[in-house]
This record gives structure tokens, sequence and C-alpha cells, in this order.
């Protein structure tokens, strides 16, 4: 008798958490490779207006090109890197998803 309630309440628990385990959302708030390049590319364009006589804002519009090939064709983590060191040439910190 005691097998057989410890086996019935092993069984439970294991269909409680496979249950539970399917049921739970996805997390809020995750942001792609993609969403991120995006966010990055708009936070460069608004800082390019401002920082437009930076010392170093022809090299950042260069990576900035780079940046928004590397996107564009699926490597969107080396797109990442460009347009944060672009952003970090103008003056400004980019922004964390």
């Amino acid at each position: 008798m005691r097998k057989l309630v410890t086996s019935s309440m092993i069984v439970l628990l294991a269909a409680l958490s496979i249950g539970g385990a399917s049921t739970q959302p996805q997390a809020k708030g995750t942001v792609t490779r993609t969403d991120r390049c995006n966010r990055l590319q708009q936070q460069f364009t608004d800082e390019i207006a401002e920082h437009a006589e930076a010392k170093r804002a022809a090299e950042a519009k260069a990576l900035q090109k780079k940046a928004m090939k590397f996107c564009a064709g699926n490597q969107q983590a080396q797109g990442i890197r460009a347009y944060a060191t672009a952003l970090k040439m103008l003056g400004a910190q980019p922004i964390e998803p």
C-alpha cells in the first residue's frame, strides 16, 4: 500500500511539473537581434543629427553603412557591434535591450 501511494505521488508530481512547464508563457520583452539592429539604427539616426559636426562623424557614418549591410545580410551580431562602435564615436551610449 505504501509503495502504491509513493508511486502515485511521483506520477502526480511528474505530471504537474510537465504540465506546468508547457503552460508557462515565454519571457516578455524578448528582443531579437533584428529588433536590436533596428533600435540601434534609429538611435544612430537621432544621434548623427545632433552630432553631425563631431570629429569622427564621417568615420561613424561609414561604419553605419557597414552595420546596415551586416544587419540586412543576416549578420546581425556584427551589425550590432558596428552600430555600437559608431555610436561611441559620436560620444553616445548605445541603448540596451
